[in-house]
């Protein structure tokens, strides 16, 4: 209560000049609450991009659906932003690479059983509730890592294991690491 203002007004100022992003922007607006201090922020963005034109732009990004049920609720704000765009889902194959690309950055190596095993359970979960795309591309990599070492490390535990692990092994996902999460 009472910091609303100045602090949404701080960061707008920051951003003269240059671009304010809000992701997730329908967070802004609670229809549900009447002490919500988010349609304060919101009447002060307003103000802002009217007399700022010239000196900021306001991307506010956030799911189709939700974003069209914000600006349902606050026409002003549709009004004032000029573009309306809107990105498709990737496909499965692009996520597919999204994996690949991300487990080549984070020095894994994805042979094809595991990226097929990804695609299997990829487009499974697009089926599912809360699926979100890339985001959910790098949440499944960091689960298969998670395996992959809990994997490793149940296997050098065996009684009939050495116990040493090498390189290849540490830097490897397999199929197995994501057929846990199908």
């Amino acid at each position: 209560v009472g910091h609303t203002a100045p602090k949404t007004k701080e960061v707008i100022k920051q951003a003269l000049g240059g671009v304010l992003l809000v992701d997730e922007a329908y967070y802004l607006y609670n229809a549900a609450n009447d002490r919500d201090y988010g349609q304060e922020s919101i009447e002060i963005l307003l103000t802002f991009m009217e007399n700022n034109r010239e000196d900021l732009v306001v991307v506010l990004a956030g799911y189709k659906d939700r974003m069209d049920k914000f600006f349902s609720f606050i026409p002003g704000m549709s009004s004032r932003i000029g573009n309306h765009i809107d990105f498709p889902n990737y496909e499965i194959n692009e996520l597919t690479d999204i994996a690949a690309v991300m487990g080549r950055d984070l020095e894994y190596d994805l042979d094809q059983p595991a990226l097929d095993m990804f695609q299997k359970y990829i487009t499974r979960r697009m089926e599912l509730p809360f699926f979100s795309n890339a985001r959910t591309v790098r949440n499944a990599m960091d689960r298969a890592r998670m395996n992959s070492a809990i994997r490793i490390f149940n296997s050098k535990m065996d009684p009939s294991s050495n116990g040493l692990v090498n390189k290849e092994e540490l830097m490897k996902i397999t199929d197995a690491d994501f057929g846990i999460l199908y």
